[in-house]
């Protein structure tokens, strides 16, 4: 894949996460019931906070959502047309329903990061945190905005984990000389499987018991 084709690809995952994490910004914000404002800056910060994390961490100028400033229009336009069509229906939205937007946009995200880390001569661990942080970050945010205590700290389910091992499969198919577009799907499918999958089962990870919990 030549430096152009590579370029649209990243583009398309990118914008494709930024819909998936900007869906599950507005989602949060409408169990918030927050008004219009509300809701269109925690889907932006969803959305873009993971992104520019990276982009600062990687010093790369102008920041991705500067650069392409159709992806803010769009978003901005997602999230005013689903706001009001949520409200006219009267739609109930549940916790449960941020779960498979949330877990998309972390494939998604943390995917790229590693691969745009990658491109710019980072080593394979450096990439697959970069890669946790492109990923997390938007979701920490999300929850922060909306007065929650960030799900990837407090649920006991496996999701920087997730992402991390999906931050390892795009490093170990980039070393394998894996077509890109592969090597994305197969980073996409491991960390979203792995966290729908902790979501379904319950998975869990160490915490502290309870006070009055036996050893």
């Amino acid at each position: 894949m030549n430096a152009e084709a590579a370029q649209l690809l990243f583009s398309l995952i990118e914008f494709l996460g930024m819909l998936a994490f900007g869906l599950s910004g507005l989602i949060a914000a409408a169990n918030k019931r927050l008004d219009v404002v509300g809701a269109a800056s925690v889907s932006f910060i969803a959305a873009f906070g993971g992104g520019t994390l990276r982009d600062l961490l990687l010093d790369r100028r102008p920041f991705f959502w500067m650069e392409y400033q159709g992806y803010v229009w769009m978003l901005l336009g997602v999230t005013v047309l689903a706001m009001f069509v949520m409200r006219g229906r009267r739609i109930d939205l549940t916790q449960r329903a941020i779960q498979i937007p949330d877990a998309l946009g972390l494939g998604l995200f943390a995917a790229l990061g590693t691969a745009y880390a990658l491109q710019m001569g980072q080593s394979g661990l450096v990439a697959s945190l970069l890669g946790v942080v492109t990923g997390v970050f938007g979701g920490v945010l999300r929850d922060v905005l909306c007065n929650e205590i960030p799900a990837v700290f407090s649920d006991h389910r496996p999701y920087a984990l997730c992402a991390f091992a999906g931050a390892w499969t795009f490093v170990a198919a980039d070393g394998l000389s894996t077509p890109h577009w592969l090597a994305l799907l197969a980073a996409l499918s491991v960390t979203a499987g792995i966290r729908l999958l902790a979501l379904r089962l319950d998975w869990r990870v160490p915490g502290w018991r309870d006070a009055g919990s036996s050893a």
